[in-house]
């Protein structure tokens, strides 16, 4: 056991001097490389928001465990959490700030950084107007940090063309939730999943994405005696759905055409919670009169999932005491995502699922702290989930932190895929992007790298050399996790305390201290804007009396409870001063004009990129559990890369069959945009026969060069997963061929009547 442990650590079995000591939590270490002291501390990882321990060690973070007091995760960590402080001396973090000179990125002083990028800036501004500045964000700052970044560029910078890369994956979610509310906010909390007698999981694969929240559901039979009824709702049959009781192998996007079906029967069976309707919504006659264009009969021949099941998942769902529907990107990432958000809201609204424990429609976000920009980044709405386009909330804002009115802009601007656009039309001459990598993870990629192209200016602020950090003029090289102290806000609300246990690297600054020292290059904003702040809880304290009295209410927190309570969920306020498990129970009102949710009718329509002759598959992308986003922070982590070191593409063994494949040989894949080469395949039953699945983490098979630049028209959330492809083998290098009978059942036609017909619906296919 001794020599084993010693192997997993690196050491030298043969060395008597790695004398072992015992740890209450880690278990067993190497004196050597055990810990100084253990700094308590939230994963900055996924929007889970796990509670660790930080060991460290003579100034560098060496291992990691969980905490086992944490109401999210109770002491347990997926692999990539355990093995997080890997990456905080990785061989690609950046020291500090660095100019592009000759081709070349060399080191230089802050002072250097700024000067050059201020004076870009201002002769950018000057020439082009003040919008020809734009930024983009992330998710994986701490919320001090998106507070003050936000705050700068709308008022400091004068240009609202901001956005953050959760707009990939989260923005459908917040539209759907302000279209059924007025506002965004989850309703529900992970303990729910203990409390519901029906689970239905939407597009969400958490056994791989979320693992930890599969301990929530584990406690279920626990809490309430017997175990909860698993729907999973997913084309593919990830290893979520093996948890399943129902699992229903839907069509790509006709999600929103199966909800609208659920609460058909529920209103033909008379299932629904009529008194709840009646005393608690608005909208429901309206509703009921257009959700009649959703019979069984039709949604089973748009989903295919057949009417007997249909019945049967409204009856259980309806049924249930109290029914949880969860969903991550498979619902969000479609051109549909807003819609099916506020349909999902409406099932809830039908049979009563709102406001009590195990009853909510509840969305799991993908970011640490995806929560804490979309209440204080100041990207879709003023801070505190106002609205640029009310004069009361303007005013509101600026009395509170002292600013001229007339600098909060009255709308919002462009969002992520329009700052695209505006620089592909020459409207936009400088970008700054914030901690997200958009040439591995933007839709589209042949069209994104033309646009950057087009810049006058690329400053690139992050903590790793990414693929978009190597085409930057300048870098601001960024601390990262465990190198600064500040909040993440997680999926069900809870504000959670990350600490700083170590060092920067090198000369890294925090993002704070970053954005702060930036200000004080342009005249006058900083002594308007950041006047004495120091640190990044001067920020925390600004964002309390911003956010006190609005629904995202933070007023009651300070550091110390958040950490003695294990972090804390919103509101929290004199009335809450421990926070709110959960949004809208019987005496909480909405935002919406009338106090109350709303029924929000929507019509499914079919894909826009659907298969043709030329593209016959369907290409899914998603995540994988060992991988996070782009790699920049896993991609140098050995134990994470031996466990997925590239792409695959998942194949039905039907296709196989046809392109004349087996598990470990290699095809390539290509849509009209653009060809993926040399990727894996995996033959395997999880995907159905037309269907394929390729993660998207990697920039070898860069999967996004075949994605298509289609957006939701609400959120403007990228349509990710139904793109319409070709496979090529060597054996079958012109690609699977569909007959004219398939493709007219793919596309619902009962026959395709003349080639002038096939021709057309091939070339809507296509995108042509």
């Amino acid at each position: 056991m001794i020599e084993k442990l010693k192997s997993m650590l690196g050491l030298d079995i043969k060395e008597e001097k790695y004398a072992l000591i015992d740890d209450p939590f880690f278990g067993k270490v190497a004196k050597e490389k055990a810990p100084d002291e253990w700094v308590r501390s939230t994963c900055g990882y996924c929007g889970v928001g796990c509670g660790l321990y930080i060991g460290v060690k003579e100034g560098d973070p060496v291992y990691v465990k969980g905490d086992p007091d944490h109401p999210v995760n109770r002491g347990t960590l997926c692999p990539k959490g355990l093995s997080e402080h890997e990456m905080v001396r990785a061989p690609s973090r950046l020291p500090g700030a660095m100019i592009k000179k000759n081709g070349r990125f060399e080191q230089v002083t802050w002072d250097e950084a700024f000067r050059v990028t201020s004076d870009a800036f201002k002769e950018i501004q000057a020439k082009y107007g003040k919008s020809a500045v734009a930024c983009i964000s992330t998710g994986q700052l701490l919320t001090e940090e998106f507070y003050t970044l936000g705050k700068f560029v709308q008022l400091g910078l004068e240009t609202n063309n901001y956005d953050g890369n959760t707009t990939l994956c989260m923005a459908s979610a917040v539209m759907g939730y302000k279209q059924s509310f007025g506002s965004d906010g989850p309703p529900g909390c992970y303990e729910d999943f203990s409390h519901a007698e029906v689970i239905m999981l939407i597009g969400a694969n958490i056994a791989d994405n979320h693992p930890i929240l599969k301990l929530h559901i584990a406690r279920n039979k626990k809490v309430r005696g017997k175990k909860p009824t698993i729907i999973v709702v997913d084309p593919r049959h990830s290893k979520t759905a093996n948890m399943a009781d129902i699992y229903l192998p839907i069509k790509p996007r006709t999600d929103l055409a199966f909800i609208n079906g659920l609460c058909y029967i529920i209103w033909e069976q008379g299932w629904m919670d009529e008194t709840f309707i009646n005393e608690r919504t608005v909208g429901y006659k309206e509703f009921i009169k257009d959700i009649q264009k959703y019979p069984p009969q039709e949604v089973a021949h748009i989903t295919g999932i057949d009417v007997k099941r249909l019945y049967e998942v409204a009856r259980f769902y309806a049924g249930a005491d109290a029914a949880m529907s969860a969903w991550t990107m498979g619902v969000n990432q479609s051109a549909m995502g807003t819609d099916t958000v506020s349909a999902i809201v409406n099932l809830a609204l039908m049979t009563g699922n709102l406001g009590k424990p195990g009853g909510s429609p509840f969305s799991i976000t993908g970011q640490c702290n995806a929560m804490g920009t979309r209440e204080s980044g100041f990207t879709s709405s003023i801070p505190g989930y106002r609205n640029f386009a009310s004069a009361e909330d303007r005013r509101e804002y600026a009395e509170i932190v002292g600013v001229p009115e007339e600098l909060v802009p009255t709308s919002r601007g462009f969002a992520y895929p329009q700052i695209i656009e505006a620089i592909e039309r020459g409207e936009i001459k400088a970008l700054w992007v914030v901690a997200t990598n958009p040439l591995v993870s933007y839709p589209d990629q042949p069209r994104l790298r033309k646009a950057l192209a087009k810049l006058e200016m690329l400053v690139v602020q992050d903590s790793f050399m990414s693929d978009t950090a190597e085409l930057a003029d300048v870098l601001f090289g960024a601390a990262t996790w465990s190198e600064k102290t500040g909040t993440y806000t997680n999926s069900e609300r809870r504000c959670n305390l990350a600490k700083k246990s170590v060092p920067n690297y090198k000369d890294s600054k925090s993002d704070f201290e970053i954005v702060v020292e930036f200000s004080k290059y342009f005249d006058g904003k900083y002594e308007r804007l950041f006047n004495g702040w120091s640190k990044p809880e001067d920020a925390f304290e600004e964002w309390k009396k911003v956010s006190k009295g609005r629904l995202c209410d933070y007023s009651g927190m300070t550091y110390e409870k958040i950490e003695k309570l294990g972090g804390i969920q919103w509101p929290c306020n004199d009335e809450h001063p421990e926070g709110t498990p959960r949004l809208y129970d019987e005496g909480m009102k909405t935002s919406n004009a009338e106090g109350k949710p709303k029924f929000v009718f929507a019509d499914w329509f079919p894909m826009e990129e659907n298969i043709c002759t030329a593209f016959p598959l369907i290409l899914n992308t998603g995540r994988t559990v060992e991988q996070f986003h782009t790699r920049t922070k896993t991609g140098t982590i050995k134990i994470l890369e031996d466990l997925a070191p590239e792409a695959w593409v998942e194949l039905s063994p039907k296709d196989a069959e046809k392109l004349q494949v087996k598990s470990g040989d290699r095809i390539s894949l290509s849509s009209p945009r653009g060809r993926v080469d040399d990727v894996i395949v995996r033959v395997t039953e999880v995907v159905g026969e037309g269907t394929v699945f390729v993660p998207f983490h990697f920039n070898e098979q860069l999967v996004n060069r075949l994605t298509q630049s289609l957006f939701d028209p609400k959120s403007f959330e990228p349509n990710y997963k139904q793109t319409a492809i070709q496979l090529h083998s060597e054996k079958v290098p012109e690609g699977i061929k569909l007959a004219e009978e398939e493709i007219a059942g793919a596309l619902g036609y009962e026959k395709i009547e003349s080639e002038k017909e096939m021709m057309v619906v091939s070339q809507k296919g296509a995108g042509i």
